[in-house]
This record gives C-alpha cells, structure tokens and sequence, in this order.
C-alpha cells in the first residue's frame, strides 16, 4: 500500500464532481486549458507522478512511453476505447493499463437508435429546411417523404453489451435482428430478440438494410466494413457507425453512397486527424450523411460513471491489488499476472 496520496496527472477536464474528488483522494494535476497536451508537456507533467489519467486525445506511443518517468506505474484510460494506447509497449515497460467499459452501453445504444432514426426519416434535412429557409410552404402528401423503419432488417457487427442495447431497442421499434459477432450468443440473448446469428459477414451485409457497427477496434477489425463488403450492401441500404471511425473504409462508403448505391450513413465517429474529408462534408451538406460529433457517450451520468471507475481502478492499483478493469494486449489472457 502506497504511503502517500497517490499522485496523478489529468489530461483532460473532467466533470466537476470527479475534479473534486480527485483533489480529495489524490494529489490531483489537471491540463486546465483542455485541449489535448503535446508529448513533452505529458512528460513534463507526469515528473514526480505515480499515475496518467489519459483520454482517447492523448497519443501513448512506443517513444512516450519510453520517455515516462521511472515513477509512473499506472495508465488509467477516462474511456471504454484505448487505441490510442500501444498496449505492447506499456507491457514490455511494465505499466499497467486501464479503461472505463461498461458504463456507456445505454447512451451509446441510444446515440445509435436516434441515427437510425435520423436518417431514414430525414429528420436533420427537416429541421434545416425550416431553420435555413425560416419559410415553410405548409404540409403536402408528398413532402418529405422518408422510409418506415419497421419490417427492415437490422445487421449489428458485434453482439456484445452495446451491440445487445441496440438490438433490445431496435426490436421495439419492429426491426428483425441480424448480428455477426465472433461467438454466437447463447439462446437466452437470442431468444427474445428473435436474432439470427450470421457466421458469415459478407452473407449478412448482403440479406440487411441497415449495417451497424458495434465490435471493438483491434488489427482484426480494421475496416472490417470494406469496400469489398459495402459493394455487396443491398442498394439503398444504410450504414451507421458509433464506435470507431477505423472499422469503416470512409473512402468506400463515399464512393458507395456518391454513385447511388447506398442511400447514405450516419456517422459519430469519422477521420479526422487530416481535417474532415471535403467529400464527407459535402455529402452531409446535401443530407446524404448525418454527422454527429463523437457525442454517444456524451452525457453528464456517463461521464461521471467514467470518472468514478478511473478512481475506483487507481485506488485498487495504489492499494497493491489488481485493478477490475486492466486491459491487456491482443491475445493475452486477463488472468496473468501483472509484470512488476
């Protein structure tokens, strides 16, 4: 057990309520501009400390790492995601590593309905059209017309906690249940869901009219919706990504859904580490797309569950036991024992 106060470093603001937290159980160092630190600075901030609270923002390559003071022991991630983490090089350092899951599954599964929603039914192109114009020529038959999302077939890629909480609520909404995951789930998921399992992803891209995509980012996910894969997309079928801009090849989708064959996407995730894609930007612009700005985790409840589970992984990793939510690199198992 620690004998001081561990000693942290936050690079981003978090929730007020988690700030004073932090400053009461910790000696707590917050990046109060916000804005993402550039290597030296995390380096800089992190001499004398025990712990870096990152985010998804921090970049946690193999040169930082070798870089981080002999003090640091503990990368605790505020976010479910940590590719932005070289999980090889914190092993062979002997750091451990930790996320927040589990406590974005509702808002994240909400996030993906309201685009399912969205974009079938132009619900963004009907609010321009009223906020741009400020002129509305009244209701007609043949107005905004949209498409009925019931009796459609949904393809969820990944059938794990949100990939589930999407499916539960996509089934009140009269959706049938497709799903690829790596393992069949077990009847008792299945069952009431009315799911069908698909062992094959080029098989269910092709049956569905909606593709969403809910499985991890890792080396075997990278575009795991390829151009490949988004040809064999019924025409006028959709697409909706909330989880990681890498499991989609953006350029595809934009040359699917320029020349007709898909009739659009909604995205809250997308590259954009060179800027926006003009294309992309273009294809929202003529309501083809919807954008959103990284928001399905973004409410105030998620992001204080995101805080408490950092402090409860800090507090087990500084009290000498193994932290609950350690991650680990590819293929190892979550039960060996942590390198000293």
């Amino acid at each position: 057990m620690t004998s001081h106060k561990p000693r942290i470093l936050v690079t981003r603001r978090l929730p007020e309520a988690i700030e004073a937290r932090m400053g009461t159980l910790f000696e707590t160092d917050v990046n109060e501009s916000d804005v993402p630190l550039a290597a030296d600075d995390i380096i800089a901030g992190l001499e004398g400390k025990d712990v870096l609270v990152s985010s998804i923002t921090d970049r946690i390559d193999v040169d930082l790492i070798s870089r981080l003071p002999s003090s640091v022991r503990l990368i605790a991630q505020f976010g479910n995601g940590f590719d932005n983490i070289d999980l090889d090089a914190a092993w062979a350092a002997g750091l451990t590593v930790t996320n927040t899951p589990s406590v974005l599954t509702e808002d994240t599964a909400d996030m993906a309905m309201v685009l399912m929603l969205a974009l079938p039914r132009r619900l963004v192109e009907g609010t321009q059209m009223l906020v741009r114009d400020g002129v509305w020529a009244g209701w007609s038959p043949t107005s905004m017309l949209g498409h009925r999302l019931r009796g459609k077939a949904l393809g969820i890629v990944g059938m794990g906690r949100i990939g589930t909480a999407v499916a539960q609520r996509a089934k009140a909404f009269g959706l049938n249940i497709h799903y690829f995951s790596r393992n069949r789930r077990p009847p008792a998921i299945e069952a009431p869901l009315e799911a069908t399992y698909w062992p094959d992803l080029d098989a269910m891209v092709e049956a569905v009219d909606i593709v969403s995509l809910h499985t991890p980012y890792t080396r075997e996910t990278f575009h795991i919706l390829s151009a490949d894969r988004l040809r064999r997309m019924k025409p006028g079928s959709f697409v909706v990504n909330v989880s990681r801009p890498e499991l989609l090849d953006e350029a595809a989708l934009l040359d699917s859904i320029e020349s007709g064959h898909l009739s659009g996407a909604a995205l809250d995730v997308f590259e954009h580490k060179r800027g926006i894609d003009p294309r992309l930007l273009a294809l929202a612009e003529a309501n083809r797309i919807v954008l959103t700005a990284h928001m399905a985790s973004a409410t105030l409840e998620a992001r204080v569950e995101m805080g408490e589970t950092v402090i409860v992984n800090i507090r087990a990793f500084m009290d000498g036991h193994q932290p609950p939510h350690r991650v680990l690199p590819e293929g190892m198992h979550k039960n060996v024992v942590p390198r000293a």
